[in-house]
């Protein structure tokens, strides 16, 4: 039995993104391990056995970068520094199942709020613990990072684990159910 805790929030949630910054940045709708283990320590929990994401719909929003350099006039004075937008998507209504492999770990969880990558917007508990059976618990919407080694078949790079001396981290998607719960009508 795996023990489930939810968490929502009514605004827009920010996808883990890559670090590529070239003019766009290319969000994912999955978790990488390294967000995984962050969400670990941060709720203080032994493990977190599996996730699953889903969502409304993406919001497409600016957010302005600034460059690590400064510029300098020619007599050595700082001008400032450059300045770029970025694109980026973020989740409404996001819907995150985290699954714990005891009651313990999953009730503390459920005190406590998470962020996806910065503490910007935050999910809060939706509700009580849920205890599912592993076949249940793959029957709920949302998108699912499988995390595997480099060789396993279908797998794929899916970005450097900061918390292994940025080891690569390799993985299979899994899309259950309706993932995006609002397509607009065309």
């Amino acid at each position: 039995m795996l023990y489930i805790v939810g968490y929502t929030g009514p605004f827009g949630y920010l996808k883990p993104w890559t670090a590529v910054r070239d003019g766009e940045t290319y969000s994912q709708q999955f978790l990488t391990p390294s967000v995984i283990e962050g969400m670990r320590q941060k709720l203080g929990v032994a493990e977190i056995l599996r996730h699953r994401l889903s969502y409304d719909t993406l919001s497409q929003q600016q957010e302005v970068v600034h460059a690590r350099a400064y510029k300098e006039d020619r007599k050595g004075r700082i001008l400032g520094r450059d300045r770029g937008i970025l694109l980026r998507n973020v989740l409404l209504n996001p819907l995150l199942h985290l699954a714990f492999a005891t009651l313990e770990d999953a009730e503390r969880a459920a005190r406590q709020h998470l962020c996806l990558c910065r503490n910007e917007d935050l999910v809060m508990p939706a509700g009580p613990v849920r205890e599912l059976s592993t076949e249940d618990f793959n029957a709920l919407d949302g998108f699912e990072l499988r995390f595997t080694e480099r060789d396993s078949e279908g797998s794929f790079l899916v970005g450097f684990n900061r918390f292994a001396m940025n080891a690569p981290m390799y993985g299979q998607l899994s899309i259950t159910g309706r993932a995006v719960r609002y397509l607009p009508q065309s």
